[in-house]
């Protein structure tokens, strides 16, 4: 999630999501110069935005939390970028700095594009190694498996890569990034038409997720984790404040009961932050609510109820194990969670 020209131009301006700037790679073998090292990294996350909670997910599913320590920045961002304003004197207590973007500048000073996160920072340097948000989680699970926890799963297995990868584009292109399409559409063709290809592909996820648990094969996967973090925001704020309301996730049986089983999965449902969440989309998007009301609803304690989908077979973790209690300093608060 990035931030670019202003808050205001959101709704106002054609949506187009900007390819990555940064895609330097953090590898075994430091092939981009930059190896896998425990501690060298800091990774800089919203819990607000979707493209970054996927690896706060993946990073805690692998048990890297002490192998790649984060920042958590204030879901309310303003012009100047991602703000620390969530740390004492509004500084990352690491990396010394009030706003992500210094860690950008730092790399490059006159770098195209806007501020996003996800964003891996070197330590030493206090420059942006990469802001790569399609990359960054499939290294984690490939390239940082020196440093996983002890029967950790295996989140992009070698033996289903190209169904993976062809699921994930489907879901990337119609889904993850077609609600932004529909929600930032200046016009009532480009919302129409982004909009209808929103629920096709729900509509075929839905039919697919029907007859097995998970998207591809018997665990979890890189794709389950790239659908969630959409499915969990749809209800909050894309049925509503992005126009996607044909019918709410809670209205499909099929998909609802997905993401219920997925958010009751350790290292789902315990790093989601629904205030986050809401407060970002409803207060930071003045070009499409300029009040910056922020909804009381949906009631969220229907995340927390049975959802049936053990019927189906397959494991969460498959020879593996779920992770540990999450860290005291990286719980959600209360306010958060169901």
């Amino acid at each position: 999630m990035s931030v670019g020209e202003g808050n205001e131009s959101y709704g106002r301006k054609p949506f187009k999501r900007s390819a990555s700037h940064f895609s330097d790679r953090i590898t075994a073998d430091g092939r981009d110069g930059w190896p896998v090292e425990a501690g060298r990294y800091r990774l800089v996350v919203s819990r607000a935005c979707p493209w970054a909670s996927r690896a706060v997910i993946s990073r805690r599913l692998l048990g890297l939390e002490d192998a790649l320590p984060m920042a958590i920045a204030d879901p309310i961002q303003d012009d100047r970028s991602w703000r620390f304003t969530l740390d004492p004197d509004g500084r990352d207590p690491v990396l010394g700095i009030r706003f992500l973007k210094e860690a950008y500048e730092a790399r490059e000073s006159e770098f195209p594009g806007g501020v996003s996160v996800p964003a891996i920072v070197d330590v030493p340097s206090g420059e942006l190694v990469t802001n790569d948000y399609q990359r960054i989680t499939l290294d984690l699970a490939t390239e940082w498996t020196d440093l996983h926890r002890q029967d950790a799963p295996d989140l992009y297995p070698a033996a289903l890569r190209d169904e993976i990868d062809t699921v994930m584009e489907e879901v990337y292109q119609d889904v993850n990034n077609g609600v932004y399409r529909a929600g930032f559409a200046t016009g009532q063709e480009e919302y129409e038409e982004a909009c209808a290809g929103v629920f096709r592909r729900l509509e075929a996820l839905s039919e697919r997720l029907a007859r097995q648990r998970y998207l591809v094969g018997e665990t979890i996967t890189e794709a389950d984790i790239r659908l969630f973090t959409t499915l969990v925001r749809f209800d909050p704020v894309y049925h509503g404040h992005f126009k996607c309301n044909r019918w709410k996730l809670a209205e499909d049986p099929v998909l609802w009961a997905y993401a219920r089983d997925l958010f009751q999965t350790p290292g789902f449902g315990d790093t989601v932050d629904f205030d986050h969440i809401k407060r970002h989309y409803y207060q930071v998007h003045s070009g499409i609510n300029p009040t910056g009301v922020v909804p009381l609803g949906p009631d969220l304690a229907g995340w927390l109820t049975p959802h049936g989908r053990e019927d189906l077979g397959g494991s969460p973790f498959g020879d593996g194990t779920a992770p540990g209690p999450v860290p005291a300093a990286e719980r959600v608060a209360p306010r958060g969670r169901p």
